[in-house]
């Protein structure tokens, strides 16, 4: 019988990491369970598959810049229950995605809006679509960096790129003109060939006098709002619970 450090050298030049990983274990398997050749191989296949799909996951949540690990199954639906459990379920299909729809959070700080965004994105990776998430002000001022070295459209093209693109605290004070141009080429590039997500403190129709023109204003949220599931959040806030005090304030309250 062939040695198993042969097999393993034989293995690593053709990165079969999987069933490197398990080869031992699925070999004390098959003499224990007394597993033919068939069952034995597609055994060590599997591994490959699995580890495969877990590096190319981790590859798209690495390349996504979360800010945290957020995911749905952490989210706690009970503690406000005004948030619309069983349309985020939905959206958790990801059938947004292949629809090229967007979807916007607006509401209140603290109801849960960023954690439901980058849930949402961390599912589509799950499902082999290209998320990137970012911050509204990062976003502006990367496109505005673009402008002064003369690499604006390869800027530009990094956040056409994902399937899904994230824009997290948008719309939190006025934009300049030339942020309102730069939001007005991204929207409209992305407009119905891919999909976003959008977190705002404000209504969508709180946006439109952020911009210093009425016309890109009108042109651009167009496009965003006629194509996206708006989900206002309201209700109590989870940060109220994360304060450091949180714990000395039942002290002094049962006093």
């Amino acid at each position: 019988m062939t040695d198993i450090h042969q097999l393993e050298n034989k293995m690593r030049p053709l990165k079969l990491n999987g069933m490197l990983d398990t080869l031992e274990l699925r070999l004390s398997q098959a003499q224990k369970d007394g597993l033919g050749f068939t069952q034995f191989l597609e055994l060590l296949l599997e591994d490959e598959v699995q580890c495969r799909a877990n590096k190319k996951l981790s590859s798209r949540i690495s390349k996504a810049h979360f800010e945290e690990d957020k995911s749905l199954e952490a989210f706690d639906f009970s503690f406000n229950t005004r948030i619309p459990t069983r349309y985020i379920h939905d959206l958790a299909t990801c059938r947004f995605i292949e629809r090229k729809e967007s979807i916007i959070f607006c509401g209140p700080v603290g109801v849960g809006k960023t954690h439901l965004a980058q849930a949402l994105g961390h599912q589509a990776c799950r499902q082999g679509y290209s998320v990137l998430f970012t911050k509204a002000n990062r976003l502006l001022s990367d496109l505005g960096g673009g402008r002064a070295d003369d690499t604006w459209e390869k800027r530009l093209r990094r956040y056409l790129k994902p399937d899904l693109l994230i824009i997290d605290d948008f719309a939190l004070k006025e934009f300049t003109k030339t942020q309102a141009e730069d939001l007005y080429e991204l929207i409209d590039q992305r407009y119905r060939g891919s999909s976003m997500i959008v977190t705002a403190n404000r209504s969508p129709k709180d946006w439109y006098p952020l911009f210093p023109n009425p016309v890109i204003a009108e042109s651009a949220l167009d496009r965003l709002i006629s194509c996206s599931h708006v989900i206002p959040l309201t209700g109590k806030s989870y940060r109220a619970l994360l304060r450091p005090d949180k714990s000395l304030e039942k002290e002094v309250v049962t006093v």
